[in-house]
């Protein structure tokens, strides 16, 4: 079921992660779904788990259903070893590393799927990934129906998918709290992800425009800027920049991510930019 050189508990298939949780009993578990490839961020998310939950429960799984037919489903950073030794650091309980065989039994076609609500997806990261968030909504459903957690934990990065999440739990009477937990950032303001690992040297340099932008989004509204102003200003930023393509940069409701308008309101600038072929998201609350 594991290596027993390593004290975190590895299990790849169903039967053998029941039987562990089985064994955990009323002990509460704290669940991070992720891709792999961890770094601080993911271990934000361990360690918010840890301070709540008896155990902590981290499934590594490249999920083909997220990923359209020209991403990067292929080359998504695989380092399971690395992954492992970051987990028992941390004090992870078990590490769930299923085969695509083991979550999609039956295949990847013709199954059965979620579908978000139309209004949660059709803009900003949906806009450009269509079936993305199919995806995201039925691995992160089977994942939850197989763990079995009290808590699970989603970054903050990917705010359109843990607003996906949230209300999927809801409608569907999961017996599950959603934690979403702070973005993690390097010190030059990049928010940590698993991707920045293809950036080259020059568009690393320039990432951390994508926080600077958001920041002056921020302080512009904040200052009494009308959201359309302050937008175009951020979005200006990153568009004046060499081999970067701006996606999207809008100013949200944070529950809705319907567009604002009204300075006052609550609202989230979010930004997804591609520097060369890599795609960076980003955002930063203007007012809860």
């Amino acid at each position: 079921m594991g290596n027993p050189a390593l004290k975190v508990l590895v299990v790849r298939t169903v039967h053998e992660y029941r039987s562990w949780r089985d064994k955990v009993g009323a002990a509460t578990v704290g669940f991070v779904p992720t891709m792999g490839a961890l770094h601080e961020g993911h271990m934000a998310l361990v360690e918010a788990a840890r301070k709540t939950c008896d155990h902590v429960v981290v499934s590594i799984f490249v999920n083909p259903l997220q990923f359209g037919p020209n991403e990067d489903y292929g080359k998504y950073p695989r380092v399971f070893e690395q992954d492992l030794k970051l987990c028992e650091k941390f004090g992870v309980s078990a590490v769930f590393h299923p085969s695509v065989d083991v979550m999609y039994p039956n295949g990847q076609i013709g199954i059965t799927t979620v579908q978000p609500p139309a209004q949660l997806i059709a803009g900003l990261c949906g806009a450009f990934r269509p079936g993305h968030f199919v995806g995201v909504a039925t691995v992160v459903n089977n994942l939850l129906n197989i763990v079995r957690p009290d808590c699970a934990f989603f970054g903050e990065k990917d705010y359109q998918q843990l607003q996906v999440i949230k209300h999927m739990v809801a409608d569907l009477n999961m017996q599950v709290q959603i934690v979403g937990v702070p973005i993690v950032r390097e010190n030059d303001g990049l928010a940590l992800s698993s991707r920045n690992v293809y950036l080259s040297q020059e568009q690393r340099e320039l990432a951390p425009q994508i926080y600077s932008a958001l920041t002056a989004t921020k302080n512009l509204i904040r200052n009494g800027s009308t959201v359309e102003d302050a937008v175009s200003h951020g979005k200006a930023i990153l568009t004046a920049l060499n081999g970067v393509a701006v996606q999207y940069f809008e100013c949200c409701d944070p529950q809705t991510l319907q567009p604002v308008t009204d300075p006052a309101a609550p609202c989230i600038v979010l930004v997804a930019a591609k520097y060369g072929d890599v795609r960076l998201i980003d955002n930063l609350v203007i007012n809860p």
